[in-house]
């Protein structure tokens, strides 16, 4: 039996996000930015698309601007802030997706731009009292950060920190990527600037997303060599991916409640296996539904002298886990994220990360084979 539960870093395609794309790789092929009929076909299923995804988020379709994915719409709401909109200063925490981390590093070092690191608790909760302490300082900033953490899980309150920052006259970006299309935005009444999207976090296609740019917010090109979105970003579109794009925005949102029931249930019913089947096992970040993101469970086994085995001895069993974010798999520094909170990394971290077409009886399989290899000490 073959399990994936490593959803986190990418998530299987839809069958009807498939079928929405083919007649579209077979039929429009055209450049949507040509005149003719073949262009004009395909910047119709453009526009169609960007429409169809507003009214989910209740934004306008200007607002949108589709990219490759999360990792670029991060880093063009990032450096537009700073080379666009007066940016003097980042505030951020040193647990955030490499996509933010590594670029708010880069800005500072090739723009001389002050980087400021919100203290974290042991699970990731940032102090909001310490923000507002920061905000209110008056230096031109923008505060970056994800709405819910790819590793632990963590949710911040979003709602207030938009707040926060429209106070004190600060801009705010969050990547919303392990979020979109298993969360409601409502982008009408959520005064956020910039948010990220990219699509096979949730049963799309890989290579497209957007980045959400609030209509307050002024930006110039953020990619040059064409008119294309809106002129922010140059480059033929991809419409076949764009098309993936709304349809699984569309499946998501069709029925989120019974998705978040059906994906909550598993997380918490593995929770509750997890503590009786190791009585010292403990949870990384927050675990409640209000408090953390219910596709995401990061989980400290117990100690072992062969702990650098566990994932590689799961996968020989066919259970697809990880250690930590996939985007730094293959590194040989441990996780980030978890040195971010002082984690007891000294004992086995894996990361379990479900979606709608995961099952009870794939928990129960990957459950076995986990205490099958503590049985046999790994």
């Amino acid at each position: 039996m073959n399990v994936y539960l490593d959803n986190a870093a990418t998530t299987p395609i839809a069958p009807e996000v498939i079928e929405a794309m083919v007649p579209v790789l077979y039929n429009n092929f055209g450049n949507a930015s040509s005149t003719h009929a073949f262009g004009r076909q395909a910047k119709a299923l453009l526009e169609n698309s960007r429409r169809s995804i507003a009214q989910v988020l209740n934004c306008s379709p200007s607002e949108l601007i589709f990219t490759s994915g999360g990792t670029e719409a991060d880093n063009m709401a990032l450096r537009a802030a700073v080379t666009q909109l007066g940016v003097k200063r980042i505030i951020t925490t040193a647990i955030e997706h490499h996509a933010v981390g590594h670029t708010v590093e880069a800005l500072k070092n090739e723009l001389q731009i002050e980087l400021i690191y919100l203290t974290l608790d042991a699970k990731g909760n940032i102090d909001l009292k310490e923000l507002q302490s920061v905000l209110e300082q008056g230096i031109p900033s923008i505060v970056s950060l994800m709405h819910a953490n790819n590793e632990i899980a963590t949710l911040i309150p979003i709602q207030e920190i938009a707040q926060l920052c429209r106070q004190n006259g600060a801009y705010f970006h969050s990547d919303t990527v392990q979020t979109m299309g298993h969360y409601h935005f409502d982008l009408s009444q959520l005064d956020i600037d910039f948010i990220t999207c990219a699509a096979h976090k949730f049963h799309g296609p890989k290579g497209v997303g957007f980045l959400y740019v609030n209509k307050k917010t002024r930006a110039n090109p953020l990619i040059h060599g064409g008119s294309q979105e809106r002129g922010l970003r140059g480059g033929t579109e991809n419409i076949a991916g764009v098309v993936g794009l709304a349809k699984a925005v569309e499946l998501a949102y069709a029925d989120l409640a019974e998705h978040q029931a059906h994906v909550w249930g598993l997380k918490s019913y593995m929770i509750e296996r997890l503590q009786e089947l190791f009585p010292d096992v403990l949870f990384h970040g927050e675990t409640s539904f209000e408090t953390a993101l219910y596709t995401v469970l990061n989980v400290c086994l117990p100690a072992t002298p062969k702990a650098g085995l566990l994932l590689f001895t799961l996968d020989l069993k066919g259970v697809a886990v990880s250690g930590g974010s996939a985007c730094t798999s293959g590194a040989a520094k441990g996780s980030h994220v978890l040195e971010g909170i002082g984690a007891d990394t000294s004992r086995p971290n894996a990361r379990f990360s479900f979606s709608r077409f995961t099952t009870k009886e794939e928990i129960d399989y990957a459950l076995q084979q986990l205490q099958e290899v503590y049985q046999k000490n790994l």
